[in-house]
């Protein structure tokens, strides 16, 4: 199955969704979505790199796992396990890896990007 064959799907069941190259040592899973918003798990080797960027969607980014050097807007923090991050619309962000982790990504609306083939 292509990541974007489950667009608008019910059920999205993990096993069944095969894992995408997300940059050096970043995989990827695009998880149930929607027009309106997608969800999408990152996994992150230590030392990976998020490149500074930005595009067009509200991101919420929950950190499931690891700890991160993130900036958002200028501004760098350390987060880890738990904490939440908002990026809004057009707002350059990115992070590195400072401990093997996954990333939880809502955005809003969902990226085209993401599934075009």
């Amino acid at each position: 199955m292509l990541s974007h064959e489950h667009k608008n799907e019910r059920w999205v069941f993990y096993k069944d969704i095969p894992t995408e190259s997300g940059g050096e040592g970043v995989t990827k899973r695009i998880l149930a979505y929607s027009d309106d918003v997608m969800v999408v798990e990152n996994t992150f080797a230590k030392d990976a790199v998020g490149k500074l960027h930005h595009h067009p969607h509200t991101q919420i980014t929950y950190i499931k796992s690891g700890k991160f050097e993130f900036e958002i807007d200028g501004e760098k923090h350390i987060v880890t396990e738990g904490d939440t991050l908002l990026k809004t619309n057009g707002v350059e962000h990115g992070c590195v890896c400072l401990e093997e982790g996954q990333l939880i990504d809502v955005f809003a609306p969902y990226r085209e990007d993401f599934v075009k083939d």
